[in-house]
C-alpha cells in the first residue's frame, strides 16, 4: 500500500515536473500576430479552424488550416546587431513543416548567431479568404515589414534580414524575393518588405505545368487555373534587378518538385546579374530539411559559408592570452566580439600557474587551436632559460601536464628563448614552433654594446605531435636585431609581424615580412606599421576583411593597436580600442559560442 502510494506521488510529481517543463518552453518561446488591425481580405468562419499535427512524443510537427498568422521569435544570444532570417516552411501550401522546416532550422540558426523568425502564414482557402492566391505572400511581405520595423527594438541589424524558404515555403520566398512591393494590401507600406538575401531549398518556383509541384499549384491557385496566372506565380519570370541574392539547393533525385525548377531560378538570377550560388546534390530526394544521410547533409555547411562570404555571420567570439607583471602567476584570458572592447574571464584571476624553469615565469603566452581539436601552448620560462613551455587542453580550462622543451639547450653560447609562438602549416600537416634567441658572438655586424649583449635571430623547430621535434634552424635573419615574431596566414601568404629590437639608433617598432612558406625565405622587413612609441607583442586577427595588430607599447604601459584592409596602408587605433588593466602580451584565437560559455562560466 505504502509503495504504490509512493510510486503514484513520484509519477505525480514528474508529471507536474514535466508540464512545468513544457509550460517554461511555451512561455520562453516569443510569439506575435502579424496584423494587429484584423487579417485583411479575411472571410469569418465559425468551423474553420487550426489543426495542429503531432507525433507520438507529442511535439507539434505540423499545422494546417491556419487562421491567424503569427512569428515564431527565435533571439541569438550573441550581443551586437546580428542578421536574422524569416523562416518559411513548406507543406504544399496544405500545411506547415514547423517542426522540421522551422523550428530545428531556426534553432540551427541561433547556433550561427543569427536571430530567426518561424512565420505561420496562412494556407490558401477559399473558405476564409477573398483571394487565395495572394494570402500567403501578404503574410510574408507583412512579416519582412514587422521584423523590420521592430529592427532597434529587437536590437537587429535592418539591412541584414534575409528569407529562408523549404519547398512550397521556397516558393513564397521566392515570391517575397520578386514580388516584395507588389501592393496586395491596404496598409502602410513604407517600410520595405525586400528580403536582404534569399535562401531557397528544394523550392517550388514555377507553377507552369510540366515543372511545377501539383499540389502546391493546385492549392495555390485551384485546379483549373488559366496560363495567364500560371505565369504570373512563376518566379523564373519575375527575376529582376532587384531580386535578392540567392543561394539554392536541390537534389537531382527529387521527384516531388523537379530540381529544374531550381535551374530555371539560377538562370533567371543570372540573366540579371543577380548573385546567386546554387548546391545540387546527388541524391536526397524531396523534403530532407537540414539533411539526411548522403551528400545533402552537406547544404548547412556550404550555407554558412556563404552566409560568412556575405559578411552576415556575427564575429565569433575571440579569446586574447595574456600575462600580468612578470609572468609569475601565469595564464590569463580577455575575450571580445569585435576586437575592439576587451574584457578580462576569471575576474582576472589566472587559470594556469607556472611550474617550469628556474624563475617559474608564464611570459607570452600562445594558444593555438591544433588540427586534433585541442589547444596547444607555448610560453616563455625565464629570461635566461635555454628552452620553453608546452601544455595542451581540450577546454583552455583543464590543462595537461606543464613540459619543458629544450630547444636551444644544444647551443652553448644561448643566451636565452624569448617569446616562443606556434603556428599549424596545412599544406606539410606539421606545427613550427618559433621563438627569438641571442647566441653570443653570432651576427658581430649588428651587436652593439647598448644592447647589453643581446642581438635575436628568430629560430623554430617543427613537430606534428608535440613529441617528436625537428633539429633547431634559424628562421628570419632580417640583417637587424629581431624579437617577438608573430606568423598568421593571410592572402594566401604567411605574414610575419615581428619587433625591430635595434636599439641605436632607436627603432622598436613593428614590421611585416611575408613568404609563400611558413618555414621560409621572408621578404626583408616593411617599414613600420606602428608610431612613434616603443611597441613589442604584436598579435594579429582578421575580422570581415579588416587585419587588426595589437601591442604593448611598453614604455607607455598601455596597449596599442593598428589596423588595415589590404597589410599595406596602417592606421593607429590605440585610442579605440580597450583592455583589461595590466595586460602584456600574448595571442589572440576565434572560438566556438558553446567553447566560450564553458570557459566563461568557468571559475578557477
Amino acid at each position: 500500500m505504502h509503495n504504490t502510494l509512493k510510486q503514484g506521488l513520484r509519477a505525480s510529481f514528474l508529471g507536474i515536473l514535466l508540464n512545468l517543463a513544457s509550460l517554461s518552453q511555451i512561455i520562453s518561446q516569443e510569439s506575435l500576430e502579424i496584423w494587429t488591425d484584423g487579417v485583411p481580405g479575411a472571410i469569418s468562419s465559425e468551423t474553420y479552424t487550426q489543426t495542429n499535427h503531432k507525433n507520438d512524443a507529442g511535439t507539434i510537427t505540423g499545422i494546417s488550416k491556419v487562421v491567424t498568422p503569427e512569428l515564431k521569435i527565435f533571439r541569438a544570444e550573441n550581443p551586437g546587431k546580428n542578421a536574422s532570417i524569416l523562416i518559411l516552411p513548406g507543406g504544399g501550401y496544405s500545411h506547415l513543416s514547423v517542426e522540421k522546416e522551422g523550428r530545428k532550422v531556426a534553432k540551427w540558426a541561433n547556433s550561427l548567431g543569427l536571430n530567426a523568425f518561424v512565420l505561420h502564414y496562412r494556407l490558401p482557402s477559399d473558405e476564409i479568404m477573398q483571394d487565395k492566391s495572394l494570402a500567403p505572400l501578404a503574410d510574408a511581405q507583412q512579416a519582412m515589414r514587422l521584423i523590420r520595423k521592430n529592427a532597434k527594438k529587437w536590437n537587429l541589424n535592418p539591412d541584414q534580414i534575409g528569407v529562408l524558404g523549404f519547398s512550397a515555403g521556397g516558393h513564397l520566398a521566392a515570391s517575397l524575393s520578386t514580388r516584395f512591393d507588389e501592393k496586395i494590401t491596404s496598409d502602410n507600406q513604407e517600410i520595405s518588405a525586400r528580403p536582404d538575401f534569399s535562401i531557397l531549398i528544394y523550392p517550388v518556383i514555377s507553377m507552369r505545368d510540366q515543372l511545377t509541384h501539383q499540389g502546391s499549384q493546385e492549392s495555390l491557385l485551384g485546379k483549373n487555373a488559366g496560363k495567364e496566372l500560371l505565369e504570373k506565380f512563376s518566379n523564373e519570370n519575375l527575376v529582376s534587378e532587384n531580386t535578392s541574392p540567392t543561394f539554392l539547393v536541390h537534389a537531382t533525385d527529387d521527384r516531388a518538385v523537379p530540381v529544374e525548377n531550381s535551374l530555371e531560378y539560377y538562370k533567371a538570377l543570372k540573366e540579371n546579374n543577380i548573385p546567386v550560388e546554387m548546391h545540387i546534390f546527388q541524391d536526397g530526394g524531396h523534403g530532407f530539411g537540414l539533411g539526411r544521410k548522403g551528400t545533402n547533409t552537406f547544404w548547412s555547411k556550404n550555407l554558412e559559408k556563404w552566409l560568412s562570404q556575405h559578411n552576415l555571420l556575427p564575429n565569433k567570439p575571440m579569446v586574447f592570452s595574456y600575462f600580468t607583471g612578470n609572468g609569475e602567476d601565469g595564464l590569463h584570458l580577455a575575450y571580445s566580439y569585435d576586437a575592439y572592447t576587451w574584457k578580462s574571464l576569471n575576474d582576472g584571476e589566472s587559470y594556469l600557474k607556472p611550474k617550469l624553469g628556474n624563475e617559474k615565469l608564464m611570459r607570452d603566452p600562445c594558444i593555438i587551436k591544433g588540427r586534433d581539436g585541442k589547444y596547444h601552448m607555448v610560453w616563455t620560462v625565464g629570461w635566461t632559460e635555454k628552452g620553453i613551455g608546452y601544455a595542451s587542453s581540450k577546454d583552455l580550462i583543464n590543462w595537461s601536464e606543464q613540459q619543458y622543451l629544450p630547444v636551444m639547450e644544444h647551443e652553448e653560447n644561448a643566451r636565452n628563448t624569448w617569446a616562443p609562438e606556434l603556428t599549424y602549416d596545412e599544406e606539410n600537416d606539421e606545427y613550427i614552433i618559433y621563438w627569438a634567441t641571442t647566441i653570443k658572438g653570432k651576427f658581430p655586424e649588428t651587436q652593439i654594446k647598448a644592447d647589453d649583449g643581446y642581438n635575436h635571430r628568430m629560430y623554430y623547430v617543427s613537430t606534428r605531435d608535440f613529441e617528436n621535434f625537428s633539429d633547431t634552424k634559424i628562421l628570419y635573419e632580417p640583417g637587424f636585431n629581431v624579437i617577438d615574431a608573430s606568423i598568421k596566414k593571410y592572402e594566401g601568404k604567411f605574414v610575419m609581424f615581428l619587433k625591430d629590437e635595434t636599439r641605436e639608433p632607436a627603432e622598436k617598432n613593428i614590421r611585416i615580412a611575408t613568404s609563400d612558406n611558413l618555414k621560409g625565405p621572408y621578404t626583408q622587413a616593411s617599414k613600420p606599421i606602428t608610431g612613434d612609441y616603443w611597441a613589442e607583442g604584436p598579435t594579429s586577427v582578421e575580422i570581415n576583411g579588416e587585419y587588426l595588430v595589437f601591442f604593448d607599447k611598453y614604455t607607455e604601459k598601455e596597449f596599442g593597436a593598428v589596423h588595415s584592409t589590404d597589410l599595406k596602408n596602417w592606421e593607429d587605433i590605440s585610442d579605440k580600442v580597450s583592455f583589461p588593466e595590466d595586460i602584456r602580451h600574448g595571442s589572440i584565437l576565434k572560438i566556438s559560442k558553446s567553447e566560450f560559455d564553458k570557459l566563461k562560466k568557468a571559475k578557477q
